[in-house]
């Protein structure tokens, strides 16, 4: 079948809660969060959760006549993503529900529309049962909807499943299985991605039952990994009675997958997932998973040397998929945060039994083609797996998925001391808690708020440090609550229970262990003990990029930015690698260098404003060093350096002179302080001989202060482009996937029609170096296209992304611009009333 875009010519309100009027229809193109432009406010019942925004329901409506060409075709509308309580109508008739927010489902329209008559179709979806999600969940239809379109006969949209049965030598044995809505000839075709060329053809006879299957041979493949993300293209074109009625495409990639006492084996060669957590919001942009957007976060994933990401803690969008795919970044997906205990009183619990069969298989089905998928992943610490109940769902579960996908190792994210106290009846999570959250939650009004459930817990652990769950996790009654459930599991999902490993892999010599998800301090310890122990597979630190709702858990906040510890106005989890804007913090250094192996060296510096000061108290964040040497008006105090770099010592000079000299002890991590002064800090990695390995230097800024909008990464016709602006001197411009990407010069950018721009705006010196002390409220406006998001990376923030308006966090913002249908040119113009910018882009 073919796929045509169906995100135009909507219509969206807010529909009436009691005593209200129905808000009027306004305009939208898809996809499209109505929750990030809601009120938030200390009433919101969701509180910290979703970052204080209130919920409510929402009405799509669009009236669409079918071409007459559309005649005797078959029809389906796939929707990618609703959240949730998802109901769609046609000309008033129910046709489909789905109460799961986060995977995609197809309506069939036989019978329901005519060509050439006008239907109305309207999108329900809920989400004023507050609370519903432990994060910010976004609302309405936020991923892409799209119109297949085929012959009677056809292939169906996800129906063609193709799978590496074998990697000999100079040839790879490919499988390729199709089902269609009827028999027919179908005759296959394996192509590079990039080539016209065909590596192997065959055909073969569909059944009645629409399906069939064939081996394919290729000669020389070039095999898919994270440093080689070759794919080829399988085409298939159908006929059916002598007449061609249908072809399709799908993108592989030839690679094999196996597991074992010698670890996970990507082609043969043991490979450890360095990878990092991401949840499935965009920052500024709230939930909508534009393409670029999502292929934006899984490079500035890669820029930071995770190999892996983990969809936490539901299904990746397919954007985010065919991104890992290019890229070469790995993926675990995974299904959902729960399973029949409530952790919020309204979430996915009440419909988990009847719907988990169907969306696992819809999981699996999106995922099977995609090379860069390694992992499924059944949950994320459902303390059910410490109960018998568990156990058995855990074991359905597995099986189910294989019988789906055979192909691909289980795990799930077991948080091992929670198993624990659940056992003991003092769970993080259970049916009363989240009833007593929701209605203290209800009832608060102005009242201060309390912590509780999750919250509660996360708060704990932050004043209590790192060591609280690890040490918890590696107590020996943990053992008897998890080893059940995980002897179910091909791979063993551990959060935050590193200090279990070292005994569980002698108890258990055939035990695969994933840290599937960690502190970000554990990166060095992880890598350490992963040289010696195959077994010990991966790693996912919690989290690679910043994200909206559960706020305050990652934070090290001050007073000058957030006037409150805990409460509204908080509005991310401040636990980021990379931030909100998708700035790299030192933690992200830090982790290119003990997680991904780099040799550095790094250079971060903590804000030296803030030095000796108390802050918002966090286990989830090791430091809060950025890679800036700016601090005007700081002259004389003490500064704290981080420098990051596998070397046997580092010298830290200040303007040429030495002011710190320190040997890296086991760590990759070196401390050190010295007066700070305008000018350039450096330092130099040396070798145990004395010989230098490397240096990295930070400026100052300097001269008067200037407002800067630059754009940072653009999407184009064929592929992205990713300009760097942290790195000394010119900004860096990499061109990425496609041949058909223009040139862009550090003069100009160029944006394709229809694509985004991301834009950073800073305060900076006269030599390009950003002030992060400097602090201003700044307004954009855009012509010749949209202002889709406009803010900072601050996680206590009582703004919105969608008012053109917004202050400046550590001297930075991010506008997220699109061009209008039509437009040749964008121009985007920012101002704090005294400093003005603009960036213009050029529409390809």
């Amino acid at each position: 079948m073919k796929g045509l875009s169906f995100n135009e010519g909507w219509q969206f309100r807010r529909i009436a809660l009691d005593g209200e009027e129905d808000a009027p229809f306004k305009a939208v193109k898809l996809p499209h969060d109505a929750m990030i432009g809601e009120t938030r406010s200390p009433q919101a019942v969701s509180a910290q959760n979703s970052g204080w925004f209130e919920g409510r329901d929402y009405e799509y409506a669009k009236t669409w006549t079918p071409p007459e060409e559309l005649a005797g075709k078959s029809l389906l509308l796939e929707f990618e993503g609703v959240y949730h309580l998802a109901q769609v109508w046609i000309d008033g008739t129910l046709v489909a529900e789905r109460p799961y927010g986060y995977t995609n489902f197809y309506v069939d329209l036989a019978g329901l529309v005519e060509p050439g008559r006008p239907c109305e179709l309207r999108v329900v979806a809920r989400n004023s049962d507050q609370p519903n999600s432990r994060w910010y969940s976004g609302a309405g239809i936020y991923r892409p909807v799209t119109l297949w379109v085929g012959e009677p006969v056809h292939l169906l949209p996800n129906g063609i499943a193709v799978r590496t049965l074998s990697l000999d030598g100079g040839r790879a044995c490919v499988e390729v299985s199709l089902e269609a809505s009827g028999s027919g000839l179908a005759t296959v075709k394996l192509l590079p991605e990039s080539s016209k060329e065909p590596v192997a053809t065959g055909s073969v006879e569909l059944g009645e039952d629409g399906t069939g299957a064939m081996t394919l041979e290729v000669p020389q493949p070039r095999t898919w990994s994270p440093d080689h993300p070759d794919l080829y293209r399988c085409r298939v074109d159908l006929a059916a009675g002598g007449n061609a009625v249908d072809h399709g495409e799908t993108f592989f990639g030839i690679r094999t997958l196996a597991w074992g006492d010698d670890g996970l084996l990507l082609n043969g060669d043991r490979i450890v997932l360095r990878g990092a957590c991401i949840h499935h919001d965009n920052g500024v942009l709230g939930a909508c998973a534009f393409a670029d957007a999502e292929w934006r976060k899984a490079l500035l994933m890669r820029e930071q040397g995770y190999n892996a990401v983990r969809s936490a803690h539901n299904p990746c969008s397919k954007a985010l998929l065919d991104a890992c795919d290019h890229l070469g970044v790995l993926v675990m997906d995974e299904y959902v945060d729960h399973w029949y205990i409530h952790k919020t009183l309204h979430d996915y619990v009440d419909y988990f039994d009847a719907w988990w069969r169907r969306d696992l298989a819809d999981m699996a089905e999106k995922d099977r083609n995609h090379p860069s998928v390694v992992l499924y992943s059944i949950g994320n610490e459902v303390a059910e797996t410490a109960q018998e109940r568990g156990v058995l769902l855990t074991r359905q579960m597995v099986e189910h998925l294989h019988s789906l996908d055979p192909t691909r190792p289980v795990t799930c994210g077991v948080n091992i001391f929670f198993n624990l106290l659940s056992s003991l009846g003092l769970g993080q999570y259970s049916d009363e808690k989240a009833r007593r959250e929701a209605e203290q939650a209800a009832r608060q009004g102005a009242t201060p708020h309390r912590a509780v459930g999750s919250e509660f817990y996360n708060r704990l652990a932050g004043l209590l440090g790192a060591g609280f769950m690890k040490k918890g996790a590696a107590l020996p009654a943990c053992d008897r609550v998890t080893r059940d459930a995980f002897a179910q599991m091909e791979v063993a999902g551990y959060n935050y229970g590193i200090d279990r490993y070292k005994h569980d892999l002698r108890a258990y010599p055939h035990r695969l262990i994933l840290g599937s998800e960690t502190f970000c301090s554990d990166a060095q310890r992880f890598s350490d003990l992963a040289k010696k122990e195959p077994r010990l597979i991966g790693d996912f630190v919690w989290s690679g990029m910043d994200y909206l709702g559960e706020t305050g858990v990652g934070a090290w906040e001050y007073a000058d930015y957030a006037p409150r510890e805990g409460g509204f106005g908080w509005l991310t989890a401040g636990s980021g690698r990379v931030d909100l804007t998708g700035k790299p913090l030192g933690e992200a250094l830090y982790t290119r260098v003990a997680l991904a192996g780099e040799a550095g060296p790094y250079l971060a510096v903590c804000p030296v404003n803030h030095t000796g000061e108390p802050h918002t108290p966090s286990a989830w964040k090791m430091s809060n060093a950025i890679a800036s040497w700016s601090w005007d008006g700081c002259e004389g105090r003490v500064a704290n350096v981080e420098v990051y770099a596998r070397a046997h010592a580092v010298v830290l000079l200040l303007n040429g002179r030495e002011v710190g000299r320190r040997l890296f002890r086991g760590s990759c991590l070196a401390r050190m302080s010295c007066r700070y002064e305008p000018g350039s800090l450096e330092a130099v990695a040396l070798g145990a001989d004395g010989r230098e390995l490397g240096r990295c230097v930070l400026r100052s800024a300097d001269g008067p202060t200037e407002l800067r909008a630059e754009v940072e990464y653009a999407g184009v016709p064929g592929g992205f482009v990713r300009r760097d602006v942290w790195r000394e001197g010119e900004p860096v411009v990499e061109t990425h996937v496609g041949a058909e990407a223009p040139d862009v010069s550090h003069e100009g950018a160029v944006v394709g029609a229809g694509r985004l721009a991301f834009v950073r705006v800073r305060y900076t010196g006269a030599n390009g170096e950003t002030r992060p002390l400097a602090r201003g409220v700044l307004r954009a406006s855009v012509e010749g296209g949209d202002l889709l998001g406009f803010g900072c990376a601050s996680p206590f923030n009582e703004g919105s992304f969608v008012t053109g308006e917004t202050q400046t966090y550590f001297g930075e913002a991010l506008a997220v611009v699109r061009p209008a249908a039509g437009s040749r040119c964008v121009r985007l113009s920012v101002t704090d009333g005294t400093l003005s910018a603009t960036a213009t882009l050029t529409v390809a």
